[in-house]
């Protein structure tokens, strides 16, 4: 046989069967492999399916906390500002103070404070476009009387810080001693309305004054209002020795430097208002023993003042800020016995129409809770 030839291959009737079964084996065995095959693909691509949407939540899970955290981060800081009464100064470093130091920042405000200048602190409270303003106990009143609803909720100053000012060796020892002088005061100040009652200061000779000390430095034997937390150096840097009579010594004591805000807010905003006391307070705490560091910030603000002219301030408010009944009860305390006094001063001047409900002119209660948590 060549190689080209078939060899046929014959099988007896016998064998059949036999090759009948064993070609069912291999179809069936051929069948489970392929389903096998089948289940642990589908089995793979279920455990990959599940893992790709576990990652995806996890994602998303933290997609959204970072987003949650950036959107609580933005909504912590609430814009709030504040109306002072002049220029940045010493008079104002404790309110600086929790500027600088982030104090207000930690009570979740993103605080602006404006030098009041040229501008109403009350108007600004009135139009919501300032949250708190700074006053005085007297103003204050005059505000109420005429139905404008502010209220204090903080005394910086026990004493107030006005005066008068005049040449060394005059013989000046009291208000009595105006008598006889040109006095420069400004027209329908209260204070002097009140020291020429009681005083009888009629024999004065009263000059309009225009925020110049020139007129004042020409005559040894005149008078000037002032600061006495402010002129006395101003003066003495144009080689004129001087002297002062506190004003609140002689009986007119309103509280000054008192923040204010408005009923309303007041009643809409607790925690805001207690938030803001608490970090002002600790901004005067803090500013006692620490104003050198702190009064290149305030002078960053007001540039045509000078460091040392803040370095006399902040020593001389010292016991106007720190003295009388802050020294036991705490820093920005007020007492209604105060308020009282001072309504009753106004009313006999004739400078409020009717008395006023001190206890809706001030609250002490913020100032409480803030000195008692110290």
């Amino acid at each position: 046989m060549t190689k080209h030839e078939f060899r046929t291959v014959r099988f007896s009737k016998s064998s059949i069967p036999f090759l009948i079964v064993l070609m069912l084996t291999l179809l069936v065995s051929a069948c489970s492999s392929n389903n096998n095959t089948n289940s642990s693909q589908e089995a793979a691509a279920t455990a990959s399916n599940e893992t790709a949407s576990n990652e995806a939540a996890s994602s998303d899970t933290s997609s959204t906390s970072t987003s949650s955290t950036s959107e609580s981060s933005e909504k912590a800081l609430i814009p709030i500002t504040q109306i002072t009464n002049w220029y940045a100064q010493a008079e104002h470093g404790g309110n600086y103070t929790a500027l600088a130091k982030g104090f207000y920042k930690d009570a979740g405000f993103d605080m602006t404070i404006t030098p009041g200048v040229n501008v109403s602190g009350t108007q600004l409270l009135l139009s919501g476009k300032a949250q708190f303003a700074m006053s005085s106990s007297d103003e204050v009143l005059v505000a109420r009387d005429q139905g404008i609803p502010v209220v204090a909720i903080l005394g910086t100053f026990q004493k107030s810080p006005q005066s008068f000012t005049y040449h060394e060796g005059q013989g000046i020892k009291s208000i009595e001693d105006l008598n006889g002088r040109t006095v420069y005061v400004s027209n329908g100040i209260t204070y002097w309305e009140f020291l020429k009652k009681k005083f009888d200061l009629s024999k004065t000779k009263q000059m309009k004054y225009n925020y110049e000390l020139a007129s004042f430095m020409a005559d040894d034997k005149s008078v000037v209002q002032s600061y006495i937390t402010a002129e006395p150096y101003v003066l003495d840097q144009q080689g004129v020795k001087v002297g002062s009579l506190l004003i609140a010594d002689y009986g007119y004591s309103p509280y000054a430097n008192v923040m204010i805000t408005t009923e309303s807010f007041l009643k809409e905003h607790p925690d805001e208002v207690q938030a803001f006391v608490d970090a002002t307070i600790k901004g005067w705490d803090y500013y006692k023993d620490h104003s050198d560091e702190i009064n290149p910030s305030i002078l960053k603000e007001n540039p045509d003042e000078s460091l040392d002219r803040f370095a006399y301030s902040s020593k001389a408010l010292q016991p106007l800020v720190y003295g009388g009944d802050a020294e036991t009860k705490g820093v920005g305390t007020m007492t209604t016995e105060r308020w009282e006094e001072m309504n009753k001063q106004l009313l006999d001047l004739g400078v409020i129409k009717k008395s006023q409900d001190v206890s809706k002119a001030f609250t002490d209660e913020f100032v409480e809770k803030a000195n008692a948590a110290k």
